[in-house]
């Protein structure tokens, strides 16, 4: 019997990559300490969105952005962008298509790592789902 060794770890420095929202592609630890590989996580619309949904967000988001511009770069950007989806969604033949798809994949980018982060993906995500 050997005193005071110890097994070495199987697979030393990997951290854990968990996140909340959004796509994760990092490596993950179980409570136990082992790797799990290759785990992606999604989020999808289910169901249709209408405007009122949409709506809904971005009045939740304007409301996110107000309350944090002292930490924003990009506060004039955002709210511009908020401007615009609101007058598409006002726009008496439908939606203008092509501008909300380009705010839709533009946002997450702008608000990554941001305190409007999850209001901002919520609001893309919602907009790609009324043009779906």
């Amino acid at each position: 019997m050997a005193v005071g060794r110890r097994r070495p770890d199987p697979n030393p420095g990997h951290g854990s990559g968990i996140s909340i929202g959004g796509t994760n592609n990092a490596p993950l630890q179980n409570v136990v300490g082992e790797n799990i590989s290759d785990v992606r996580q999604t989020s999808s619309v289910q169901g249709a969105v209408d405007v009122d949904a949409v709506r809904d967000l971005l009045a939740a988001f304007r409301a996110d952005v107000d309350r944090n511009a002292a930490a924003l770069r990009n506060t004039t950007v955002l709210r511009a962008m908020a401007d615009t989806v609101d007058t598409s969604l006002a726009t008496p033949d439908g939606p203008q298509v092509g501008t909300l798809r380009g705010i839709a994949q533009a946002l997450p980018a702008l608000v990554v790592g941001t305190a409007v982060q999850q209001g901002g993906e919520a609001l893309a995500t919602a907009i790609g789902g009324l043009l779906s």
